[in-house]
């Protein structure tokens, strides 16, 4: 009988297989269509670069899901979690343009490695701009593209293609609209804003959700069981998105691979900064209303923020809120979910609390 460790290990043992899976579809990719030129083949390199350095989250629940039901071909539920991350890739590209960003894990993402291709040229800024943004956009929809490819070639039976690839479209679904909730929230006073509905939407569903759904259809789960685990995908996608915008603002960029600056400076409205503007006195609300979406915030105004948001208890608040959703996620894992993947799920619950990055 499969143990908890015995889960870790074929989650382990995996992973590599996954990778080898992306490598493969983007080489391929990039060498079908010769008559492109090689800027197309360079935009592909730049995707495959995105994979490296990540937590590999999702491909790793498509396949702990799985195993951990069940499922007996290791070789089948491989491209599927495949495409989890390459979903994943292609969210972080698009998303990464909506927030101006062309850093992530550390390195250039697919707008920086662009940026770094025209260095050497004598060009107007707002060409360079134009190709930036081209590059990423367009980088993004090919990503976005390639985990519906990677489903829709497997030898899957035709009804865990479909399903699959219904699960992908309800999270790109999903992430759009909490995107549009994010990015129209400037419109929203910051104490008004509904931060967790967008976390849900935008974070919860493809990054939890869908890989759950995705490894437990393959094996066969019944409609009882992907209703527990929707509901601990959803505990867990909201407990990881308010870490996330707690490393936003109180994280090491050199542990992150990410600016903590950048999220006050975009005025993001989240569940931390929005407790933060609710239990303000006058004299702090001033200045978090001067420095919250000021896109020329110093390092030192930063800091008074961050003051501000510990003071008003907005950061205790919002961690407790993570680490509640997250204890949720594990007893509904504890009481419904069958051996081994419960454990699999409990410690992976251990493992995001605290984390630095």
């Amino acid at each position: 009988m499969l143990t908890t460790d015995g889960l870790r290990s074929f989650v382990d043992a995996r992973l590599p297989h996954v990778h080898e899976t992306l490598g493969a579809h983007v080489r391929a990719a990039a060498a079908e269509l010769p008559v492109a030129g090689p800027d197309y083949a360079r935009l592909w390199r730049s995707i495959g670069e995105q994979f490296s350095g990540g937590k590999n989250l999702r491909p790793s629940l498509t396949l702990a899901a799985y195993a951990g039901l069940g499922g007996d071909d290791a070789e089948a539920v491989v491209p599927v979690a495949a495409a989890m991350e390459m979903l994943h890739t292609a969210m972080l590209v698009h998303d990464d343009i909506l927030d101006h960003d062309e850093v992530r894990r550390g390195r250039p993402n697919v707008a920086g490695c662009r940026r770094a291709d025209l260095a050497d040229r004598d060009l107007p800024a707002d060409q360079v701009e134009d190709h930036v943004l081209s590059a990423a956009l367009l980088g993004g929809d090919l990503a976005l593209s390639s985990a519906y490819d990677l489903v829709s070639r497997t030898s899957l039976p035709a009804h865990h293609r479909i399903a699959c690839l219904d699960l992908i479209t309800r999270a790109v679904r999903a992430t759009i609209a909490g995107e549009l909730l994010d990015m129209y929230g400037d419109l929203t006073p910051v104490a008004e804003a509904d931060a967790l509905r967008v976390a849900e939407l935008k974070t919860a569903t493809y990054s939890f959700v869908v890989p759950l759904l995705a490894g437990a259809q393959l094996a066969g789960a019944d409609p009882t069981m992907v209703s527990h685990l929707e509901r601990i995908g959803t505990g867990l996608g909201l407990s990881f998105q308010l870490a996330d915008d707690d490393l936003g603002v109180f994280g090491d960029p050199g542990e992150t691979g990410k600016s903590n600056l950048s999220d006050l400076r975009a005025g993001k409205r989240t569940e931390l900064v929005r407790q933060g503007f609710v239990a303000a006195s006058a004299d702090q609300l001033a200045v978090l209303e001067r420095h919250v979406g000021d896109p020329d915030l110093t390092s030192a105004d930063a800091d008074r923020v961050r003051e501000i948001l510990v003071e008003t208890g907005a950061r205790g608040r919002t961690t407790a809120l993570s680490r509640r959703y997250a204890r949720d996620a594990a007893r509904i894992a504890r009481e419904r979910v069958p051996a081994p993947l419960s454990g699999y799920l409990v410690d992976l619950v251990d493992t995001l609390d605290g984390r630095s990055s």
